[in-house]
């Protein structure tokens, strides 16, 4: 059953705002009310004047706890959800603020005075100094492991008052935490508010047919769609880059949208290709999910970025006006890619993707767009509902994955969660991912001049067969196709070259190797031999 305590309110800051009366009056009266909470030196015989920035540094020492996390402080209301705020900053989205915007409101709701600039950054630097020492305590972006058990997982809504989704195996339900419950929450400004789930009537089958009946996608890449949903809702596990393709007119960037608004926000957008790779750094440590709209084809920048999401990383930069610090950028994100023709592919960002096929709309079943999304907002809350409920029977089932996987692809903790949803669902998603994975490896060698030339070579000759020597003599036994554009210059850049396609060229039964260096240089090594 759903639950939804209520949330406790927020402290008021003591004291009242005056409206009449003298500046002088109003804040003596202020400052009184104020230095009630303020401990006082014995040896003084009156009250002293209580400046601006002492009542602020009250605010946030009475109202506020601290925690530490990546070197950043955050404050978290003591009286409010679960939700950390930064110090400083303009604050995230939902409504979260920053300290500095709750300190600012509370001094003003309690004397009716603005604090100035000074009294703030006095403030700001003594609660700063003071958290120093603070407990650490990790803070999360809109999915989160249990603290407790490792077989739950939390999603947070993005409400003002730190509403999550608590998913346990076999079940979920609604919480709205109290500080120091459950996982603590950061908000950006790219985190989009969700629906409360609702159970579907007819179970988790019914809520997603919800959203087929508006996603348009093939029998055999349903499955997989529902499957890159569910690892959105999985923390730290690397999750394949869910690629939607299909001829014009399909709804790619439309399906796109839908896809991630299930897991993100019904205002979450598609992005365009940053022009560098700082700014897209930047912009997918801020979000939860990378969703990059119509790609016509992948630099190699950007294919070496998404392997490094897929996994985790983390970008150190130069922090602003500091000559000897450095930010931090961690993210390891759902990523989501949308086009027609990604072109050639890199092997290794190959084996992280999860094609998606959508098909033709007929014009009879087109709706406007104005009518879609209106649909799509009306079942948005039972889409997430069915989506949440096959989690909880899937979450169930994953522990039980790794006695009955003999072999796992490359994204193995993917795996484990396909078989489980196998289990549950009686799809077959396992196999057709693997089978997806072998349709892409042709790809990755057809879109490799130096690879495909390599592959013909080897598999010409009787097998099984084996050829050794260096890349200079390699280069002279290949021929390069007609007008190649891409075929290597130098012996060097042949050896990196085939270094780069050597899992794709194994899998297609040809096993390129360096051997060790000897006093003329590294051979290569390339074999038709059955490999143990």
């Amino acid at each position: 059953m759903t639950e939804m305590p209520t949330a406790a309110p927020t402290v008021p800051a003591p004291g009242a705002a005056h409206t009449r009366g003298t500046h002088s009056e109003n804040a003596a009266a202020a400052a009184a009310a104020m230095t009630a909470r303020l401990p006082q030196r014995p040896e003084e015989d009156s009250p002293r004047k209580v400046s601006q920035a002492d009542i602020l540094r009250t605010i946030g020492e009475t109202g506020y706890r601290f925690v530490r996390h990546d070197q950043t402080i955050y404050a978290v209301a003591v009286d409010g959800g679960p939700v950390a705020r930064p110090i400083r900053s303009k604050g995230g989205g939902v409504g979260t603020g920053s300290l500095r915007q709750c300190l600012i409101r509370e001094f003003v709701l309690s004397t009716g005075r603005t604090p100035s600039q000074a009294a703030l950054a006095d403030a700001l630097a003594s609660l700063e100094a003071m958290a120093m020492d603070t407990a650490s305590q990790e803070v999360h972006l809109r999915v989160a492991p249990d603290p407790e058990d490792a077989n739950t997982t939390w999603l947070d809504l993005g409400h003002t008052d730190g509403t999550s989704v608590c998913i346990e195996p076999g079940r979920w339900s609604v919480l709205a935490p109290h500080s120091g419950e459950g996982p603590l929450w950061r908000r950006s400004r790219l985190l989009r508010e969700m629906p409360i789930p609702e159970h579907p009537p007819g179970g988790w089958q019914h809520g997603l047919e919800l959203l087929r009946t508006i996603l348009p996608m093939s029998n055999e890449s349903w499955p997989m769609a529902v499957a890159w949903l569910l690892a959105a809702l999985r923390p730290r596990m690397p999750r394949p880059v869910a690629y939607l393709t299909g001829e014009s007119g399909t709804g790619k960037s439309t399906g796109g949208r839908m896809m991630l608004r299930v897991v993100d926000g019904i205002d979450a957008h598609l992005r365009s290709v940053p022009k560098t790779e700082d700014d897209l750094a930047v912009t997918t440590a801020a979000g939860w999910c990378l969703a990059l709209d119509n790609l016509s084809g992948i630099p190699g920048w950007l294919s070496d970025f998404l392997c490094r999401v897929v996994t985790g990383d983390a970008m150190m930069k130069r922090e602003l006006y500091s000559d000897d610090d450095v930010t931090v950028v961690l993210y390891q994100r759902p990523v989501l890619l949308t086009g027609i023709d990604l072109g050639a592919l890199n092997g290794d960002l190959a084996d992280r993707m999860l094609p998606i096929e959508l098909y033709p709309i007929p014009g009879r079943q087109r709706r406007t767009e104005r009518k879609l999304w209106d649909a799509y907002a009306e079942a948005h809350p039972l889409i997430l509902g069915g989506l949440l409920d096959l989690a909880a029977l899937v979450w169930q089932k994953m522990p039980e994955a790794d006695a009955h996987l003999d072999e796992r692809p490359r994204m193995a903790d993917f795996s484990e969660m396909l078989w489980a949803l196998d289990q549950v669902t009686g799809w077959s998603t396992l196999a057709t991912y693997s089978g997806a994975q072998e349709a892409l490896i042709d790809d990755v060698i057809d879109g490799d001049e130096l690879a495909t030339a390599v592959l013909q070579w080897a598999l010409s000759h009787e097998q099984p067969w084996t050829w050794e020597g260096p890349a200079a003599r390699l280069m002279s036994i290949l021929t390069p196709p007609p007008r190649a554009e891409d075929w290597p210059r130098t012996p060097a850049v042949l050896s990196g070259r085939l270094q780069r396609a050597a899992p794709a060229l194994r899998r297609r039964g040809v096993d390129v190797q360096k051997m060790p260096r000897t006093k003329t240089g590294r051979p290569l090594r390339i074999s038709t031999e059955p490999t143990s």
